[in-house]
């Protein structure tokens, strides 16, 4: 099969911790104290037997009453501690509380795929009803698979935004198609945006022949309807259809609303049944030094050549809370040190700009969203570093998590 070049895909107008509960030496263990004392009971009863039995050989068969007498006792202890084990046991399981949901609750993921900048992620964002995928207007901005979570009165959705399905030119590029094939396998639904302000090209017909081999419902979705007329929109959901067979196929605006809430029926309808799969509020799993830094990337996009979004990577390094000042009642302030890696030395002066300038743009505002994401007031020290050639760079791509 021919992968379509970069001009046919263009053609037409258009980053876990180990989770550890430390437990205090001192703390009280019932359940360990219970088999400690079995332990001890039943080594008191051996070491009992064992001298008994010498007495035995010595004496002529001879049994002392009192080592009866201490042998039931041990055995008296052991059978409590069991017993006490035991109604520890059910205790702990009389208190386990399982979250009540419908019988008929359904729950599931839902990857979203398609060429770059079809709009993927405005419709995860719109979706959600909250900012969890950043966007621009500039190709391959995502770069990992991002979840956001859909609450329901009966059902729970986990969006997986992928990467631009695309011809990859860099190691990089291979290892976010390898995402979005990671995605395809692991979700319950698929779906497949088409932009309606786009003439279906060949990159389009390259995906829908590769999802052909997917045994999960796949809805198309027509994206950007209102960057079009209506005329132009019916063309669209006629071509939509002609390109393969779907579960449904749902036109929709990200940027006014419209067909988002007929989308999200649809999936609800579409996932299996099954509990939650999130806690409820949860809009994201996105770790928060991840969010940062896709928020910086996202303001030192805008206003950039075409050459350089591919180049941009950005790394929180560390965050350091201050010391609360004396009187103030508010959250104390964070630092949150971030280094922002291009390829070139003539890109590093780009986001530096004159005098520091854009940079100090790019500061402000991606300042507010973070500070928006933490509820606390922030100051960001960005740090612009050279790192050449790293989107073929494997150690570098592991360093940022690629």
């Amino acid at each position: 099969m021919r992968f379509p070049s970069d001009d046919e895909l263009m053609a037409g107008p258009n980053a876990l911790g180990d989770a550890r509960i430390e437990v205090a030496a001192d703390a009280a263990d019932p359940e360990a104290d219970a088999r400690a004392q079995i332990d001890a009971g039943l080594g008191e009863a051996s070491e009992t037997g064992g001298e008994r039995g010498d007495d035995a050989e010595f004496d002529d068969g001879g049994v002392d009453p009192q080592d009866l007498e201490d042998e039931e006792d041990a055995d008296l202890d052991a059978f409590e501690a069991l017993t006490s084990l035991a109604s520890l046991r059910e205790d702990a399981a009389a208190t386990i509380e399982v979250p009540d949901f419908p019988e008929d609750f359904r729950a599931g993921f839902v990857s979203i795929v398609g060429r770059p900048n079809v709009g993927k992620s405005t419709l995860t964002n719109a979706l959600v009803g909250a900012k969890i995928a950043i966007t621009s207007g500039r190709p391959e901005t995502t770069r990992h698979n991002i979840r956001g979570i859909v609450h329901g009165d009966n059902y729970q959705l986990v969006l997986v935004d992928t990467p631009g399905y695309h011809r990859p030119r860099t190691l990089l590029g291979k290892r976010l198609n390898d995402m979005v094939r990671e995605a395809l396998s692991e979700v319950d639904v698929v779906l497949f945006c088409l932009p309606a302000d786009q003439r279906i090209g060949p990159g389009d017909q390259f995906i829908a022949r590769e999802l052909r081999s997917v045994k999960r419902p796949i809805i198309a979705v027509a994206t950007k309807c209102d960057a079009v007329a209506r005329e132009r929109v019916m063309k669209h959901l006629l071509a939509i259809e002609k390109l393969g067979e779907w579960a449904a196929i749902v036109p929709v605006s990200s940027v006014e609303g419209k067909g988002i809430d007929h989308l999200r029926d649809v999936l609800a309808q579409t996932v299996p049944l099954s509990p939650p799969l999130y806690p409820d509020g949860d809009v994201t799993d996105e770790s928060r030094d991840t969010l940062i830094a896709e928020f910086i990337r996202e303001a030192a996009l805008e206003g950039v050549r075409d050459e350089l979004p591919h180049s941009l990577a950005v790394q929180v390094e560390e965050i350091i809370e201050r010391p609360r000042r004396e009187g103030d009642e508010r959250p104390p302030m964070l630092d949150i040190h971030v280094n922002v890696y291009v390829e070139r030395d003539s890109q590093k002066a780009i986001i530096i700009g004159r005098k520091g300038s854009r940079l100090k743009q790019i500061g402000t505002q991606a300042r507010a969203h973070i500070e928006e994401l933490l509820g606390r007031r922030v100051y960001l020290d960005l740090h612009v570093r050279t790192a050449k050639d790293w989107q073929s760079d494997p150690k570098m791509l592991g360093r940022l998590g690629f």
